[in-house]
């Protein structure tokens, strides 16, 4: 078996070579993404492996199937890189890895959560500097706030089970209720009353429907100095209208883990690079914002199983064409 990997990272080749089990599945890992070009590269092989800011397009698609390659799998939950009905037309088969330790990503946003709240990373980088003043270090109780969360599929779910046990308010949108959650205290209310929340927490899907969400109107509607968070998908956000809802006040935390153009910035060292995206520059320049690059995912439990699960998908795809875990299949 020959897995081509796409978007690899260090940690990728350790997990992947670790795991593999098989001494004769052969992996062989490239730093850039997957596009027309990098495509039309490839040897023949059993399936590429990528990541979210591959870009797999129509003409992807084809390239890849003429080369003889049946399987992409995605080792992530979102899928809305990849072109389904052009892989369908292909003949290739897709999976994912739909459900990874969702509590990685929700323990995440609430460290966003935290650290815009209560300023340890201001407090920290002041005492390393022996400066041991509070001024302009005032958070607020958590406790009985009320939090919006809008998407309640696994990882939306672990995050209201944390918020609930910090004794706060919990209400959620989705297209279904869970029944769990309200028997534990969650309540389902329509989006516009999810916009009124003190805390919004993202945690849906990137799709048509869902694709800046974020926006100038739905921002107005939202209460004076709510704080906004999101570590689902960066095309949630129209990042313009934050910025402007940033500068009058209407939001008055900011904590991201993922950016509506992220492929051109996350997971590189552009540390002696001129960055040329004047929106991103914009966002760090408020005090309030507080970015981290994608990083919610990365913990050892989350990258295991996110390891085996796509290692496992592949194997499983070669030899029956199917999956025991349907949700892991998309194609």
């Amino acid at each position: 078996m020959k897995i081509v990997f796409f978007s690899a990272q260090p940690y990728d080749k350790e997990f992947f070579k670790r795991l593999q089990g098989n001494a004769s599945v052969e992996l062989i890992f490239h730093e850039a993404s997957l596009t027309e070009k990098t495509a039309s590269f490839l040897e023949p092989a059993d399936a590429v492996c990528v990541f979210v800011n591959d870009q797999v397009t129509a003409r992807v698609c084809e390239m890849l199937a003429a080369r003889g390659i049946g399987i992409i799998a995605l080792r992530c939950a979102g899928f809305n890189n990849v072109d389904l009905e052009a892989a369908r037309k292909n003949g290739l088969r897709v999976c994912r890895v739909p459900a990874y330790s969702p509590e990685a990503v929700a323990e995440h946003a609430l460290a966003l959560i935290m650290t815009l709240n209560r300023k340890t990373h201001k407090a920290y980088n002041r005492v390393r500097e022996q400066n041991f003043s509070l001024n302009g270090l005032l958070g607020f109780n958590l406790h009985g706030r009320s939090i919006g969360v809008i998407g309640t599929g696994n990882i939306g779910t672990a995050f209201c089970k944390i918020m609930l046990g910090l004794g706060c308010r919990v209400k959620a949108f989705d297209l279904i209720a869970n029944k769990d959650l309200e028997a534990m205290g969650v309540t389902y209310h329509p989006l516009m009353e999810i916009l009124q929340t003190d805390i919004i927490s993202l945690h849906c899907p990137l799709n048509e429907q869902t694709r800046h969400l974020i926006n100038a109107e739905t921002i107005s509607m939202m209460k004076k100095g709510v704080m906004l968070i999101n570590t689902s998908r960066g095309g949630l956000i129209e990042t313009s209208s934050v910025i402007q809802g940033l500068k009058s006040g209407q939001i008055a935390y900011l904590g991201i883990d993922v950016y509506e153009q992220e492929e051109h910035l996350f997971f590189k060292d552009l540390s002696d690079t001129v960055i040329q995206d004047d929106e991103i520059q914009r966002l760090m320049s408020f005090s309030n914002v507080l970015i981290t690059a994608h990083q919610a995912f990365f913990t050892e439990d989350a990258i295991t199983q996110i390891t085996t699960t796509t290692l496992n998908n592949i194997d499983q795809l070669l030899k029956s064409g199917n999956l025991t875990n349907r949700a892991a299949l998309l194609v």
